[in-house]
C-alpha cells in the first residue's frame, strides 16, 4: 500500500465506510478485496450473496453483519446448517462480545434466546417465522451460513422458506461455497429479497498442488503447474473448466509419467485376462501388479516424513475409518511430543468428565483414548458427538496429526489441515457405488492448506486398480458443480402457510422459490427454440409450396400411410413372435426340433424345455449334431417349431459328458438322416404372409394419394423431402412446447395437489386451517401427515412411555442401508397392535396420495423401535448398543430426533393425557450420554 493513489483510495473508503473501518481495526490481518467488498455493500444497505472457496474467509462478512447489529443497536441471527456449526460459532462470537450478547437456539437448547445475536440452526428460524415468534421483534440482520445447502434433496427446501417468508425489513447475509451459477443465484435473491450484491472469490486463498501416492512414492498429478496452484487465476469459462477454456486438453496436462503407469498395470492384467480360465491352462506364475495401493499406515508415515501433516484422510466408509484407527495403533505408529500427549489427555478427561463410566467401555473409549494420545484420529457420523468434539479441537489446535473421516467433515466444521487424502474417487449413497462429482472433489480437498500457515496445501490421491490419472486431473481442473433447488411443498408447509396468509397469496409466495425461478429460466431457452422453430417452418413451407395443390396434405398423407404399413408390419412381426413362443412352450424332454435361425440352425434335440421368462420368454436347452449344448432364446425362433420326432436320453444322461454327448448327437443324426435334408414343413411354411391389400383402409388412402392434384407434379420428390423435414421439426416443436407447458407453474401445481390431501382429509377448510390443520402445523418430520393422522384417531393415547417412544420411533428413523433386517425386533402387546394401526394410516394416506398425484410419504421404518422401547424401559447403553447393533453416535442422533418429534407431539396435542405421556418420555429418554450430549449434534 504505498502509492498515493493506493493511500487515498483506503482514506476514501474509510470515510465512506466508517463501520467497516471499525471493523477491521478488530483483526491483525489486512482484509482480502472480496471481504471489504461484501462488508462494504452491506453497510451502504444492500444485502449480499458471497460466493468463495473453502477457507478462504468468507464468514468474516456474516461476522460483520454481527458487528453492525450491535452498533446500531440491533437483532441479528446466525444460521447454520448443523447444531456443531453453531455450538462452534456460538462459542467464536461468545468469545468475541461476551455471553450476555449472545444466545443459542438448536431445538437442544436454548441460551440466552432474547439476545442481540442469536446463533441456530435453520430449522429453528424456520418454526419461528411460521409460529410468529415473538424473538423476531428487532430483527434486523440474518446470516445464513452455508446456503448451498438448499440443495440438499432432504433439508435444502428449509433454506428457501426462510429466504421467501423473512420480512422485507430484514437484510440478509448469504455465505455460499464457490458454485458456478452464483449469478443465477443472486438474480433470485434480487427477485426474492430486494438489492442483493453478489460478491464471487474464485481466487483460493492457498495455492493446492495435486499429488497421486503409487505405492510409497508421490508423483505430480499434473506435468506443469496444476490448475487449483494458480493465485489469482481469470474467473473459469462457462464450461466450468480452465482447460477448455485456455483450449488446452486435459490429457496435455497430466503428468506422463502417471498416465505411463496406469498403462503398464493395465495391460498386465487386461492381457491375463484374455487368457483361458481352466485350471489345467492357467500359468504357473500369474502376473502381479508391479504399482500397489499403499497401506495407510504407510501413507500416514510417507506424509509425516514429507512434512505434510496434519492431514485429513478421507475414507467414504464408517467401519474404514475404525479400521485405518486401529491399524495405525497396531503398526506402533507415534506422531506426537511428550507434551502434546499430555495436553491431549488432560482435554479429553476434562472434555469427557461427565460421561458415565459405566458406558465408556462399550463406546470404545480406551481404543479412542490411546489413538489421540498418539495424534491419530477417527471422525465420522457414527461417532458419539462429545467424541468428534474433542477430535475437532484437538485437530484445531494442531494436537492430532491425521483424521481418518467421512465425507461429514467437509459439511462447515472448521478443521483446516496442509494435506487432504482421498482414498478412493467412489463412495457408497445408500443404493449403489457412485464416483464422486466434481463439486464434492472441490468440497473435500478444500480443506487442505491452512490460511495464514501454510504456503500451499497437498491433495493427494491414492493408487487404485484401473486408475485412470486423466479422470482425476478432470475433477482437479473442473469447477462446474451448480447449485440446483430441491424445494418442493410439503404438508406442514402447506397448513402454515394457509393459516398465515391464505391460500391464493400462499400459492403466489411459493411461485417464488428458487425451484421455479429456476424452471422459469430454462422456460426462457425453450421459448427461444420454439420461436426459432416457427420461423424455421414457415420457410419450409415457402419450399414445400407446390402449384397444384397444398402439398402438405399430399405429405402428410404419405406419412400416414407410411405409418400404417409400419405399423401392419410391427403387428404381423408381433403375432408371429407369440405364436413361436406358443410353439416353444410346447416342446418335451426328447423332441427332436428343426432351429430355423441363429448360430445353432439345424437339427437339435431338446434337453431341456425351459423356464418362461418375462422378459425373455423360454429359453431350451438343447444339444445340436455337432455335440454342442445350447440354451436358446427367442431370436433363434423367428417363426414357430414344431416337434418332428421324439428319442428317448438315458437317465443318467450328463451333458457335460463329452462321450455321453457324442453318442446321443450320433442317435440324433441318424434320425435326421432318415427325416431329410430339410425336414416336414413347418407350419409357418406354405402360409401366405398377410399382405397389404388386405388393409381396406390402407388401400383407401392409396386410392386418395393417386387422385391427389400434388401426385402428378414433376418436383413431388424435391417437396416430399422437404416436407419430410417441416415434419420433423414440427415434431420437435410440439415436444418443446410440451416440456414449457410442464415446467410453468410447477411449484404452484404441486401445492395445490397438496392442498387437495390436505382438503380431503379436512385439514383445510378454504382458506383457513381447521383443528386438525392446527396440530400438523406444529409437527415437522417426513411423515408429518401420518403423525398428524395418528393424533386424530387416537393411536397413541393408551400407551405407556415405553410404548409411545417405540411407536413414535417408526416415524424418525431411517434405516442407513437397505441391506438392513426388513422384520426387525419388536415389543409385544399394545405397541405391535398400535404400529398395525399406523401402518393401516400409512397405507391409506399413500392410496390417497397416488390418487392425488403427490409423492411424500416415505415407508415407515420400524427398525428403531425395539432399542427406542428398550431405551425408554431404563435399559443401560451397553444392552441397547448390543440389542440393536447400532453405532453409539446414530443412537443418540436418533434419539435426539425422538425428542424432538416427542416435544411437537407433545405440543400438538394439547391439554390431555397424551401430553403428559410424551414428555415423560422426553424426560425417561433424556438420560446418559443423551443428556451429556446436550451441547453438541452430529449433522
Amino acid at each position: 500500500m504505498s502509492t498515493p493513489s493506493e493511500k487515498y483510495a483506503v482514506f476514501r473508503s474509510d470515510q465512506e465506510h466508517p463501520a467497516v473501518k471499525e471493523f477491521r481495526a478488530l483483526y491483525d490481518f489486512e482484509l482480502d478485496e472480496f471481504q471489504l467488498r461484501a462488508c462494504a455493500a452491506l453497510e451502504d444497505g444492500h444485502q449480499v450473496l458471497v460466493a468463495a472457496p473453502t477457507g478462504s474467509g468468507k464468514t468474516l462478512v456474516g461476522e460483520f453483519a454481527v458487528h453492525l447489529a450491535l452498533q446500531r443497536g440491533q437483532k441479528c441471527f446466525y444460521t447454520t446448517p448443523i447444531k456443531a456449526l453453531s455450538n462452534q460459532k456460538y462459542a467464536d462470537l461468545v468469545s468475541r462480545y461476551g455471553s450476555d450478547k449472545v444466545g443459542l437456539l438448536t431445538g437442544d437448547n436454548s441460551i440466552n434466546s432474547e439476545a442481540p445475536i442469536v446463533v441456530m440452526t435453520t430449522e429453528v428460524l424456520r418454526n419461528m417465522l411460521y409460529a410468529a415468534s415473538t424473538t423476531l421483534l428487532g430483527l434486523s440482520y440474518v446470516v445464513m451460513d452455508e446456503v448451498h445447502y438448499l440443495a440438499d434433496r432432504a433439508r435444502g427446501a428449509v433454506w428457501e422458506e426462510v429466504l421467501i417468508h423473512l420480512p422485507d425489513s430484514v437484510s440478509v447475509v448469504s455465505l455460499s461455497a464457490t458454485v458456478s451459477n452464483a449469478e443465477e443465484f443472486g438474480d433470485w435473491l434480487e427477485t426474492v429479497r430486494g438489492n442483493t450484491v453478489v460478491v464471487l472469490e474464485e481466487k483460493r486463498p492457498v495455492p493446492l498442488f495435486q499429488h497421486v501416492m503409487v505405492g510409497k512414492r508421490l508423483h505430480d498429478l499434473f506435468a506443469g503447474e496444476a490448475p487449483t496452484a494458480r493465485v489469482g487465476a481469470p474467473k473459469p469459462a462457462k464450461s466450468g473448466n480452465p482447460a477448455k477454456a485456455n483450449q488446452v486438453d486435459i490429457k496435455d496436462l497430466v503428468n506422463p509419467q502417471l498416465v505411463r503407469i496406469a498403462r503398464d498395470d493395465n495391460r498386465i492384467f487386461r492381457d491375463d485376462s484374455r487368457k483361458p480360465r481352466r485350471r489345467r491352462d492357467l500359468p504357473k506364475s500369474r502376473p502381479t501388479r508391479t504399482h500397489f495401493t499403499p497401506y495407510r499406515s504407510d501413507v500416514v508415515e510417507e506424509l509425516d516424513a514429507g512434512a505434510l501433516l496434519p492431514a485429513i484422510y478421507f475414507i467414504f466408509s464408517r467401519k474404514g475409518c475404525e479400521d485405518a484407527m486401529l491399524q495405525c495403533l497396531r503398526s506402533g505408529l507415534r506422531l506426537t511430543k511428550p507434551s502434546e500427549r499430555d495436553e491431549i489427555k488432560r482435554v479429553l478427561a476434562e472434555r469427557t468428565a461427565d460421561l458415565p463410566d459405566e458406558d465408556l467401555g462399550v463406546l470404545g473409549y480406551h481404543d479412542f483414548s490411546e489413538a489421540l494420545s498418539r495424534g491419530i484420529a477417527a471422525h465420522h457420523a457414527g461417532m458419539l458427538a462429545a467424541f468428534k468434539e474433542v477430535v475437532e479441537e484437538l485437530f484445531a489446535r494442531g494436537l492430532i496429526k491425521v483424521v481418518f473421516a467421512t465425507e461429514t467433515l467437509a459439511l462447515g466444521i472448521n478443521m483446516p489441515a496442509r494435506t487432504v487424502v482421498l482414498e478412493k474417487l467412489s463412495k457408497w449413497n445408500g443404493e449403489a457405488h457412485v464416483d464422486i462429482t466434481p463439486g464434492e472433489y472441490t468440497q473435500l480437498t478444500g480443506r487442505a492448506g491452512r490460511r495464514g500457515i501454510d504456503v500451499e496445501g497437498h491433495a493427494v490421491v491414492l493408487w487404485q486398480p484401473g486408475f485412470d490419472p486423466r479422470a482425476v486431473a478432470g475433477l482437479a481442473s473442473t469447477r462446474t458443480y451448480p447449485l440446483r433447488s430441491s424445494f418442493s411443498p410439503s404438508y406442514n408447509m402447506a397448513v402454515n402457510l394457509v393459516r398465515q396468509v391464505g391460500r391464493t397469496r400462499a400459492r403466489d409466495m411459493l411461485e417464488l422459490s428458487f425451484a421455479q425461478f429456476q424452471s422459469d429460466q430454462a422456460v426462457v431457452g425453450l421459448a427461444r427454440q420454439v420461436q426459432r422453430n416457427t420461423e424455421a417452418l414457415e420457410g419450409y413451407k415457402e419450399s414445400i409450396d407446390c402449384h397444384l395443390g397444398d402439398f402438405l396434405e399430399y405429405a402428410d398423407l404419405r406419412r400416414r400411410i407410411g405409418e400404417r404399413e409400419a405399423s401392419g408390419s410391427k403387428r404381423r412381426k408381433l403375432d408371429r413372435r407369440v405364436e413361436a413362443q406358443e410353439s416353444i412352450e410346447k416342446l418335451r424332454i426328447g423332441d427332436i426340433i428343426r432351429i430355423p435361425a441363429g448360430r445353432s440352425a439345424g437339427w437339435a434335440l431338446v434337453l431341456d424345455p425351459g423356464m418362461r421368462s418375462e422378459r425373455e420368454g423360454p429359453r431350451p436347452t438343447v444339444l445340436t449334431l455337432d455335440r454342442q449344448v445350447r440354451k436358446l432364446s427367442m431370436i433363434d425362433f423367428p417363426t414357430p417349431v414344431e416337434a418332428i420326432g421324439s428319442l428317448r436320453i438315458p437317465k443318467k444322461f450328463n451333458p457335460r459328458n463329452p462321450q455321453q454327448r457324442r453318442e446321443l448327437a450320433q442317435v440324433l443324426r441318424t434320425r435326421s438322416d432318415m427325416l431329410g435334408e430339410d425336414g416336414p414343413p413347418s407350419r409357418a411354411r406354405g402360409r401366405d404372409v398377410v399382405s397389404h391389400a388386405d388393409d381396406p383402409e390402407l388401400q383407401e388412402m392409396r386410392a386418395q394419394l393417386r387422385a391427389h392434384p400434388c401426385h402428378g407434379c414433376s418436383d413431388r420428390e424435391d417437396h416430399a423431402r422437404w416436407a419430410e423435414r417441416y415434419f420433423r421439426l414440427d415434431r420437435e416443436n410440439r415436444e418443446v412446447q410440451r416440456k414449457i407447458e410442464q415446467r410453468t407453474n410447477t411449484i404452484a401445481r404441486q401445492f395445490d395437489r397438496v392442498c387437495q390431501v390436505l382438503d380431503a382429509l379436512h385439514y383445510l377448510d378454504g382458506d383457513k386451517t381447521t383443528e386438525a390443520g392446527d396440530r400438523l402445523a406444529r409437527i415437522y418430520t417426513e411423515l408429518d401427515l401420518v403423525a398428524a393422522e395418528c393424533l386424530r384417531q387416537g393411536v397413541f393415547d393408551d400407551l405407556t412411555v415405553p410404548e409411545l417412544a417405540a411407536c413414535l420411533a417408526a416415524l424418525v428413523y431411517e434405516a442407513r442401508s437397505k441391506d438392513e433386517p426388513t422384520s426387525p425386533r419388536l415389543p409385544r402387546g399394545d405397541v405391535r397392535l398400535a404400529l398395525e394401526r399406523m401402518g393401516s394410516i400409512w397405507r391409506d394416506l399413500s392410496a390417497l396420495e397416488r390418487d392425488m398425484r403427490v409423492d411424500f410419504l416415505r415407508s415407515m421404518d420400524l427398525g428403531f423401535c425395539w432399542p427406542a422401547f428398550r431405551w425408554a424401559s431404563g435399559a443401560s447403553l451397553a444392552e441397547v448398543l448390543y440389542e440393536s447393533d447400532l453405532a453409539a453416535g446414530d443412537f443418540v442422533r436418533w434419539v435426539k430426533q425422538l425428542i424432538d418429534l416427542t416435544e411437537q407431539v407433545a405440543d400438538a396435542a394439547g391439554p390431555t393425557p397424551l401430553r403428559s405421556t410424551a414428555r415423560a418420555v422426553v424426560d425417561q429418554i433424556r438420560r446418559g450420554v443423551i443428556s451429556y450430549a446436550s451441547m453438541v449434534d452430529e449433522p
